[in-house]
């Protein structure tokens, strides 16, 4: 009977210790972790991490509003590759002509099209160290507390749309496809710039600021679509 007895006891101890190690390892499981940025679903979730506000940042109104931003960036980036609207070609919308999403990105030469992002003389795609320490911030706050938090849905979002896109596309519905008009012009519907929110970043050319009543402020970004080519 001792020694049933030890080996119950044994088991007992056994299954403690593994519950105890189990719940160590949940306690210590980040609630975030982002792609290497050397890949490009990484450098993509690196973007729409860098250029959408989060609490406590200017320009930020609520975590759906920020997620609003990241998508209509993401397909601003797929409008200047595979939806240039007649009348215009790629190269005057995105300033490169290329069929590669990081190229879109980063630009060419000295050119760059997303500050903060750019080819290194080995052509390598990197960013700057300021985009790389403000999201090791952002992951240093996901990442704390006893449960995930407004700041790890939003990074999970960032990442879980590169990740898709990468994969298949844009997952989710582009909010400017369908415009037509912006006041009396005539416009060809889709994103293809954006900036920062502010009356004085224009960018020009045939490029039409969306209105707010068009939802064209999202995450402190306004966002252009362009202007219809005449035929």
């Amino acid at each position: 009977m001792w020694e049933k007895a030890k080996v119950r006891n044994g088991i007992a101890l056994g299954i403690l210790i593994l519950a105890t190690v189990t719940l160590s390892l949940a306690a210590s499981a980040a609630f975030v972790e982002l792609d290497p940025p050397t890949t490009v679903s990484g450098y993509l979730a690196s973007l729409l991490i860098n250029e959408a506000p989060f609490p406590g940042e200017n320009g930020y109104v609520s975590e759906q509003n920020t997620q609003g931003a990241m998508l209509a960036i993401l397909w601003v980036l797929d409008s200047r590759l595979y939806h240039i609207p007649a009348g215009y070609k790629q190269v005057w919308v995105a300033g490169v002509e290329t069929s590669n999403v990081i190229d879109v990105i980063v630009g060419t030469g000295e050119k760059r099209q997303c500050e903060g992002f750019y080819r290194d003389s080995s052509g390598r795609f990197v960013s700057d160290g300021r985009v790389r320490q403000r999201i090791n911030y952002l992951l240093n706050i996901a990442n704390s507390g006893g449960k995930p938090g407004r700041f790890a849905s939003l990074l999970n979002y960032a990442q879980g749309l590169a990740r898709a896109y990468v994969k298949g596309g844009v997952e989710g519905a582009d909010r400017y496809a369908g415009l037509r008009t912006v006041g009396p012009v005539e416009v060809t519907g889709r994103a293809y710039s954006w900036m920062t929110d502010r009356d004085y970043f224009k960018p020009g050319g045939g490029f039409v600021s969306i209105p707010n009543n068009d939802a064209g402020s999202l995450g402190g970004n306004r966002f252009f679509t362009l202007r219809k080519a005449p035929p």
